[in-house]
């Protein structure tokens, strides 16, 4: 029972039944955390243990918002769950009760930690987006997109480890707007399989290059072109917020330099290939996500 994933406990009449504990709604979070996706568990181990189990709350809520929103094929129940879903937060900070086992977690933490519901409820306007939206014609759209799906995760890192103010706010922003870029990049072929295209249209339009050409996967030098301008946008948006990295303390520091070096990693791989990201979707090795590791602990070691 609390090894189930999102898409399997909505289906579950006893999942959705039951009571939860704190303790069981919290081993449920952790597992959720630690096994589902891979590359929480790096994160946590980094950060002081007394953080671990609020990041675990924090980042079950995230993971259940982004499956109901990618992993519920029929796209009207895909809505009604994240509907039932903003429901079931407002009610946890309007109300002040819960039953489902992240709400029961995140409870907790939202008390310890003073989150406020904006970052949480705008992850879902993202994730609702995402089920009505394929296409963005602007930069304008993008970044909006990206304040939503993106930049909320950042501030709630923020918050957890005790910072509240705007600059380090702005800063956040920058970086987690590089890194869903980034994954943009990385996940153009992925994403088409979707029917969702997150390059800007005035990009293509700028270098004669159309959505149908993506479709019939055109690899040419007006594809080159495009990735090429987008790639730099990313780049430069990472490289505006690595001055957070000096603004926090050590074991965060860590943390985000990786994000952001394991993301202009992933552009470095893009560029490498020479953009050619329709065919086979670049991505970090093992031993490359080791070294990444080791040169940022090294680089703020010397630092501090």
């Amino acid at each position: 029972m609390t090894a189930l994933l999102p898409a399997d406990f909505v289906r579950s009449d006893e999942a959705l039944s039951r009571s939860w504990t704190i303790s069981e709604a919290e081993s449920y979070t952790r597992w959720l955390s630690t096994h589902h996706y891979e590359n929480f568990h790096i994160v946590s181990f980094l950060l002081p243990k007394h953080l671990h189990q609020d990041f675990y709350n924090v980042y079950s809520f995230c993971r259940w918002a982004d499956d109901l929103g990618d992993e519920i094929p029929d796209k009207a129940e895909a809505l009604r769950l994240l509907h039932w879903w903003r429901g079931l937060l407002n009610r946890l900070f309007d109300e002040d009760h819960a039953w489902h086992p992240v709400f029961v977690a995140l409870r907790e933490t939202a008390r310890r930690r003073d989150l406020p519901k904006e970052p949480f409820s705008h992850l879902i306007d993202a994730f609702v987006h995402d089920q009505t939206v394929a296409r963005y014609q602007t930069w304008e759209e993008v970044d909006a997109y990206c304040r939503n799906s993106a930049n909320p995760v950042g501030r709630l890192v923020l918050y957890l480890c005790g910072y509240r103010d705007p600059e380090r706010q702005a800063l956040s922003d920058s970086t987690c707007t590089a890194l869903q870029l980034a994954n943009f990049w990385q996940d153009v072929s992925v994403d088409l399989t979707k029917d969702r295209v997150y390059i800007p249209g005035e990009v293509m339009d700028r270098h004669g290059y159309t959505v149908a050409d993506l479709f019939a996967g055109h690899q040419d030098d007006r594809f080159r072109a495009v990735m090429r301008e987008v790639v730099a946008r990313a780049r430069h948006l990472f490289h505006a917020g690595l001055p957070l990295v000096g603004m926090v303390d050590r074991r965060l520091a860590i943390d985000l330099d990786l994000f952001s070096q394991g993301g202009l990693k992933i552009l470095d791989k893009v560029e490498e290939r020479g953009y050619n990201v329709l065919l086979k979707r670049p991505k970090i090795g093992k031993l490359e996500r080791v070294g990444l590791l080791l040169a940022s602990v090294i680089r703020q070691g010397l630092r501090r």
